[in-house]
């Protein structure tokens, strides 16, 4: 039979990780540690991961241990295991603790730990980094150390201020230290008052593919419209930096998800009455279900929301506004430039965020964001005139006759003074395309009508791992349909004939060919005439009808996806890092 001095005597190691206690008990995690530890004379490695600890009583601790690991635990600082610390300690694990505050770089010197060889403190909330270097000179024995993770650890010049900070030291962060690094980082320790201790990183949005062509599904618009345009472009979410540029990202925000008043003209302005009598008429049309299920609101009946400083106000805006374009609590909305509709949709996006506050970027980066793609659909409709009856209408006639009045004698005189210098009068411009051109700028739009085509969230913890990086192409699954690639196809390959034709007719009229008069046909007359037929010349139909069963047979759709990458900028060396304090 064992004896219990034999059995405090025997063991030099004891684990106790994520130990619960099972029924007829309550279920309880291991929270302190009392006098019975000391039992064990011989003990030298003590785990106690993942449990409930947040203080620790080394009163209660052997003077045997050489290993002390806390990892997952609730500890918030590391005062209390400086009270008695055991002096043989060599190794020391509190990652994935609550670790908070400049005074824990007091707590990490040769005072308490004169024989620590390796420390980990990943994955707390350290910020102050150049009072920790000082705090771990101090420890000539460290050649092991662990801070990724940490806030201090996405400054640019982190791992470079260390490497020169702590010359004795071998690997930082599980990377070994090379002869190299040291030499890139010399003399980066003693500029630590000049550096920035701020965060860079840098957002880039690639190329959009697999994007359903809706303009193929409306009908052509009529003289009183409406004319539709598509956009389309991506969103995304970041920090907001309550240290840094709050304002300027509250602007963002506002700019992203505001829509166009409904009195915005790309002319002459409308009086209020008649437009609003037009957004009455059609206002009840413009809400429709997307074939995604979800509803299209065009805001013509809500009131319409203003420029807002602060995601604050923002937030009376969000029945208004779709859940997926309206970002989570501490993150401000970031938008790519709208584009028009194409197979493959180039955003070009590139954005550096620099941000202070380094534990609210830690927490973003846990969190990760969500990317998503955006259809902007808004219609135009043709400018309602004012009343005749209106003051305002019958002063704006007075001042156009009087206008047109004066641009007669002007011409009737220009005319004349050309006539006499034997010039002759420019040729008058179509009244096709004047029409046209007054069309378009008599046109009124009505809010945008925003439908979510993807959305889905993208991992950023590898950032806080020590990647340098986080590329990824956002996979949101197959919208398109054969329906609609058929329309588009079709649309597309009778476009492409019709203009292969006109730049046919184009190069005809420049050489001058004609045909003879024996050979013309009916409406062909034998001069001037170009060495080209009408499209049906081409049989469009008959070509364009057999590319699409071609395609149909082979038909496999791109799904719906974009390119995003988030870099964290590292400094690579001393002059690197000195150079970014150069404005």
């Amino acid at each position: 039979m064992l004896k219990d001095s034999f059995f405090y005597t025997y063991f030099r190691s004891l684990r106790v990780v994520d130990k619960q206690l099972c029924a007829p008990f309550p279920p309880f995690q291991v929270s302190l540690v009392d006098n019975d530890l000391l039992k064990f004379v011989k003990l030298e490695e003590l785990v106690l991961s993942a449990n409930q600890i947040k203080e620790i009583d080394t009163t209660n601790l052997p003077p045997t241990l050489k290993v002390l690991e806390l990892y997952g635990n609730k500890m918030t600082s590391m005062e209390c295991l400086c009270t008695r610390p055991p002096p043989r300690l060599q190794h020391l694990g509190l990652g994935h603790n609550k670790l908070l505050g400049p005074l824990e770089s007091l707590y990490v010197t040769s005072d308490y730990w004169p024989n620590l060889i390796s420390l980990d403190l990943s994955f707390n909330d350290l910020t102050d980094l150049q009072g920790m270097v000082s705090g771990l000179r101090t420890l000539r024995r460290l050649r092991l150390l662990v801070l990724q993770g940490n806030p201090l650890a996405l400054v640019p010049c982190y791992r470079g201020f260390i490497i020169d900070g702590l010359s004795g030291l071998c690997v930082l962060d599980d990377i070994t230290v090379a002869p190299s690094e040291k030499h890139l980082f010399r003399g980066l320790s003693h500029s630590g008052d000049l550096l920035a201790h701020e965060a860079r990183l840098v957002v880039t949005v690639g190329h959009v593919r697999g994007v359903l062509d809706s303009s193929v599904l409306d009908p052509e618009p009529g003289p009183q419209g409406p004319f539709i345009t598509y956009s389309y472009y991506v969103t995304y979410e970041f920090v907001e930096d309550e240290e840094g540029e709050g304002d300027e990202y509250g602007r963002v925000l506002a700019e992203i998800v505001k829509p166009p008043p409904s009195t915005e003209q790309l002319g002459e302005d409308i009086p209020k009455e008649p437009i609003k009598e037009a957004e009455d008429s059609v206002g009840s049309g413009l809400a429709s279900q997307s074939q995604s299920g979800e509803l299209e609101e065009s805001g013509a009946s809500a009131p319409l929301p203003r420029p807002m400083d602060s995601a604050e106000e923002l937030a009376k805006l969000r029945p208004c506004l779709d859940p997926w374009l309206w970002p989570s609590p501490g993150t401000v909305l970031f938008s790519t430039v709208r584009k028009p509709w194409s197979d493959v949709i180039p955003c070009n996006y590139e954005m550096q965020h620099v941000l202070k506050d380094l534990v609210r970027l830690k927490a973003f980066l846990l969190s990760g964001t969500t990317v998503t793609i955006v259809e902007e659909k808004i219609l135009s409709w043709p400018a309602v005139p004012p009343s005749p009856n209106s003051p305002s209408a019958a002063k704006k006639e007075k001042g156009e006759k009087d206008k047109k009045g004066k641009e007669k004698d002007k011409k009737g005189k220009d005319g004349k003074d050309k006539a006499g210098k034997g010039e002759k009068e420019p040729a008058k411009e179509q009244k096709g395309s004047k029409k046209k051109k007054e069309l378009r700028k008599d046109l009124r739009q009505d809010p945008p009508v925003l439908r979510v085509l993807g959305s889905g969230p993208v991992d950023l913890e590898p950032l806080l791992s020590g990647e340098p990086f986080v590329s990824t192409v956002c996979n949101f699954g197959v919208v398109r349909t054969l329906e609609t690639d058929r329309l588009t196809l079709y649309r597309d390959s009778k476009k492409n004939k019709s203009e292969k034709a006109k730049n046919a007719a184009l190069e005809a009229r420049k050489s001058k060919t004609t045909l003879p008069a024996a050979s013309a046909g009916p409406g062909w007359p034998g001069t001037a005439s170009p060495l080209i037929a009408p499209d049906s010349h081409f049989n469009i139909s008959s070509e364009i009808k057999s590319l699409v069963l071609v395609y149909e047979s082979d038909y496999r759709p791109d799904p719906l996806t974009v390119e995003i990458q988030i870099q964290l900028i590292q400094g690579h060396s001393t002059e690197e890092a000195l150079r970014r304090l150069v404005p």
